[in-house]
């Protein structure tokens, strides 16, 4: 697996230990990286042209809200200070497989996974797997959400007052997996 950051990264290391940082090398979310030997850097118009290309096989990313049937909605609160959507629009639409990682409530409790979202849309129907610090869910085109996997110590009753939409519990339902 090569991880590429859209800002022109591809061999993207991990964080850098304290006092190694270059300010110059970040990812997208602004936060420095290091590199891996044999990774290259580019613009980010030729970092877009392999996203829209198709040329990334899977895209990883947070969220603020996701919806039953793949929804995303990640790129803005209305009211609040945005500096720019991003690249998210592109790499969620580029048909790859998309991937969110998230907390599974908001800071408040509020369920974060809905029958609807309620922000404004990065892309409808393009998540095709949630993963929380609870549970898993794939999201299937048909059935909506697809319980595979829970954490450690969490029952299916807890995931369920913590989700906002209804689930459907795998058959093979499996501890989360390292």
């Amino acid at each position: 697996v090569e991880l590429q950051s859209e800002n022109g990264l591809l061999g993207m290391g991990p964080y850098p230990k304290a006092g190694e940082q270059d300010a110059d090398l970040i990812n997208a979310g602004k936060e420095t990286v290091s590199y891996l030997k044999g990774s290259s850097i580019f613009s980010s118009s030729e970092s877009f042209a392999m996203i829209r290309g198709s040329h990334v096989d899977l895209t990883i990313l947070g969220a603020l809200e996701v919806s039953a049937q793949g929804d995303l909605a990640n790129w803005i609160i209305p009211g609040k200070m945005v500096k720019g959507m991003g690249g998210a629009m592109d790499l969620v639409s580029s048909g790859n497989k998309v991937v969110v990682t998230m907390e599974h409530t908001a800071k408040n409790g509020a369920h974060k996974i809905l029958p609807q979202c309620n922000l404004p849309l990065t892309g409808t129907r393009v998540v095709d797997l949630i993963i929380t610090e609870l549970a898993v869910f794939e999201v299937h085109p048909d059935k909506g959400l697809i319980l595979t996997e829970f954490a450690e110590g969490v029952t299916v009753e807890e995931i369920k007052a913590k989700t906002g939409a209804p689930f459907i519990v795998s058959d093979s339902l499996i501890p989360m997996q390292q």
